[in-house]
């Protein structure tokens, strides 16, 4: 299965298609459109989230609730366009008045200008854009309908935001559905209130934040992945995936960096077998993944997201043009975006 996506923050639209999802899949739409709206919830995003009001339109592949086998096409409209049509006509004339000059310390501004020998780092912007990511909540929608036909199901919550984080690793599958509650996704009542306190100081500041946030599997069977084939592992498709979202920094899979600390003896999972259960662990140190496949425990990810480039108090950089000291541009953006 492979997705491709298109289309520019502040364009007509983004644009999705999936090629190689299997016939006979029924879909639920408002199951996608909820999820869309997901996306923009969470204490620490800006104003954009209230112009845009994301609806999945399918363009190709779906018939009477059905998938085709085909390639499923689909688009997500910019409400803000009209705002912007002029600046991103894909004909001309463009309008003037916002070119973008200044990059972005921490964004792709300097390295796609310089790339693609651009003038105006607006070309950059709009395409590295987080924005983009809402093809992919769609998307990751749409396999997850394919995915409860087996049982297998996933969740996220966040673990911590700047300096503060969750006390215990939370393991259970239902205290986890709870996150949505949370503003910031946090299964904790009181560290989400700490949390939106981290948040209001670096917004008041003109300062932005990073965290990390945790993807528990539940439903995996044995087998998925391979010990064959590097480019199959299932643990290093999953990583590939994650790092490729906008702020994705780091991913590590079950305890991750800290078995780097720890014996052998505390990093691997003793195996036992009854009739009822069949092969088990008590313990998931591995985090559901041995040697690029699934062992039939949950699967456990965290991903640590950085910090969002724009800043309301941006740092130092160098016009493009002038090549003279400069202060980065500002874009709207958010304060945090881990939720």
């Amino acid at each position: 299965m492979r997705i491709v996506t298109a289309g520019e923050s502040h364009g007509k639209c983004l644009v999705g298609i999936i090629e190689g999802f299997p016939a006979h899949v029924p879909l639920d739409r408002e199951q996608i459109n909820y999820d869309l709206w997901r996306r923009q919830q969470g204490y620490g995003r800006g104003p954009r989230m209230a112009i845009e009001k994301d609806e999945i339109i399918i363009l190709g592949g779906v018939r009477g609730g059905l998938t085709l086998g085909s390639p499923i096409a689909f688009q997500i409209k910019n409400r803000d366009y009209e705002n912007w049509q002029g600046y991103l006509d894909p004909w001309g004339p463009i309008k003037s008045g916002r070119e973008v000059e200044q990059p972005r310390p921490g964004h792709a501004d300097l390295a796609g200008a310089v790339k693609y020998g651009f003038r105006d780092i607006r070309n950059v912007i709009e395409r590295s854009s987080a924005r983009e990511t809402a093809v992919r909540v769609a998307v990751g929608s749409i396999a997850g309908q394919l995915l409860a036909l087996f049982q297998i199901r996933a969740v996220s919550h966040v673990v911590s935001i700047g300096q503060v984080q969750l006390k215990e690793r939370v393991s259970d599958f239902s205290a986890l559905e709870t996150a949505d509650e949370s503003v910031v996704r946090c299964v904790d009542p009181i560290v989400t209130e700490e949390m939106v306190q981290e948040i209001r100081r670096a917004e008041r500041e003109g300062d932005s934040l990073g965290g990390i946030f945790e993807i528990r599997i539940t439903g995996v069977p044995i087998g998925l992945g391979s010990y064959v084939h590097w480019d199959r592992k299932l643990d290093g498709k999953l990583a590939q995936a994650l790092m490729s979202i906008q702020g994705i920094k780091g991913v590590e899979i079950g305890d991750g960096f800290q078995s780097a600390k720890n014996r052998g003896s505390q990093t691997h999972d003793p195996i036992f077998f009854s009739q009822e259960q069949g092969y088990y662990r008590l313990t998931n140190h591995c985090g559901g993944i041995e040697g690029g496949v699934s062992n039939g425990e949950d699967i456990v990810i965290r991903c640590a997201m950085k910090p969002i480039p724009t800043l309301t108090k941006p740092l130092e950089t160098v016009n493009i043009r002038t090549k003279e000291p400069a202060l980065a541009g500002v874009e709207r953006s958010d304060t945090c975006a881990v939720p």
